[in-house]
């Protein structure tokens, strides 16, 4: 028996000595070591050896299977760094050949436009808001003085998702949510989606942006409205811009105004983008209606406000000069790829 204990030692170290793979090892480690292996098979016999040649036996054959497992451990590792060696040489790269050329993407036009705004409104010293597009009824209308079965309600018919869940008609509820949790001063804008069960067509999409915007502190009046437009219009149409406020309703706001802007395109003389007005609207606006104040924790009696809301799609189809809303959300490669 010892002398099949050393053919055994023998043969395993010529199989791993040809062991090209770790399958190969592995292999070679089933056949001499498995429960079926040569060197098992050779134990199951030490039943038939006397008392005196057991132990001898026996610690040859843990020697060998030691001698066997460690051999096997070392061309494990020298395997693993050939084919290390062999992928690395496999894989390299020639770092003088000329890269392929990445074609580099860019900003969508509501993009443009928005970040426009937003470095604009960033310079005048206002921050940017944000809320949920998924709003309560309270902050999309009952904060905002329309209360449930407010006529106004009817202009902006949304999509609910319970009695008193919804998607958002504007993004007026951050200003609700920024007036609870924080005190005068306020400056911030707030952009973002919003959506109304509105028929697609060249002028109108049931998803669109808005860009809102509020101020309250003490001594806050519609010149302050007025001032802080008239320089958001120069700054994104140019120095020679005029703005036109004409008298409006919203139930939030009181006085309540509707912002023209002369027409960038003809200077005001008349041309069809103005439909020969000389005057293009652009946004809404007017004073924070005391109500609404009173509703955010606000006293009325101390501060004053102003807010108005912008449509992102309105200002990027006059930059651009795009005559059907439904370009920006078709995702036409031939549109996009002119910006």
């Amino acid at each position: 028996m010892k002398q099949q204990l050393e053919e055994i030692r023998a043969k395993a170290a010529q199989a791993l000595q040809q062991a090209r793979s770790l399958q190969d090892l592995d292999a070679a480690r089933v056949r001499f070591l498995g429960k079926k292996g040569e060197l098992t098979a050779i134990l199951k016999g030490m039943g038939k050896l006397t008392a005196e040649e057991r132990p001898v036996i026996g610690q040859l054959a843990n020697d060998i299977r030691a001698d066997i497992e460690a051999r096997i451990q070392q061309n494990v590792e020298q395997v693993k760094e050939r084919m290390q060696e062999e992928k690395l040489k496999a894989e390299k790269i020639d770092v003088t050949m000329p890269s392929n050329k990445h074609e580099l993407g860019h900003k969508h036009p509501l993009s443009i436009v928005l970040d426009e705004v937003k470095e604009i409104f960033y310079g005048m010293g206002f921050s940017v808001a944000s809320g949920p597009e998924v709003e309560w009824d309270y902050y999309n209308f009952e904060a905002l003085n329309i209360p449930k079965e407010h006529p106004a309600r009817d202009t902006q018919d949304t999509f609910y998702i319970t009695e008193n869940m919804l998607l958002r008609t504007q993004t007026s509820p951050c200003q609700i949510r920024v007036m609870e949790q924080q005190k005068p001063p306020i400056r911030v804008i707030a952009p973002g989606r919003v959506y109304r069960s509105d028929a697609v067509d060249a002028t109108h999409s049931p998803i669109f942006h808005q860009i809102e915007g509020l101020v309250v502190d003490k001594g806050i009046t519609m010149a302050d409205l007025k001032g802080n437009l008239e320089s958001f219009a120069k700054s994104l149409y140019g120095e020679d811009t005029k703005i036109r406020l004409r008298p409006h309703h919203f139930p939030f706001t009181e006085p309540s105004c509707e912002i023209d802007v002369s027409c960038f395109n003809c200077g005001g003389k008349g041309c069809p983008m103005c439909k020969g007005e000389g005057w293009i609207e652009i946004l809404g606006g007017g004073m924070v209606h005391p109500k609404v104040l009173k509703n955010c924790g606000v006293d009325p009696d101390v501060y004053s406000g102003f807010a108005f809301g912008i449509g992102l799609e309105r200002l990027v189809m006059f930059r651009f000069n795009i005559d059907d809303m439904r370009l920006l959300y078709e995702n036409d490669m031939r549109f996009l790829s002119q910006f």
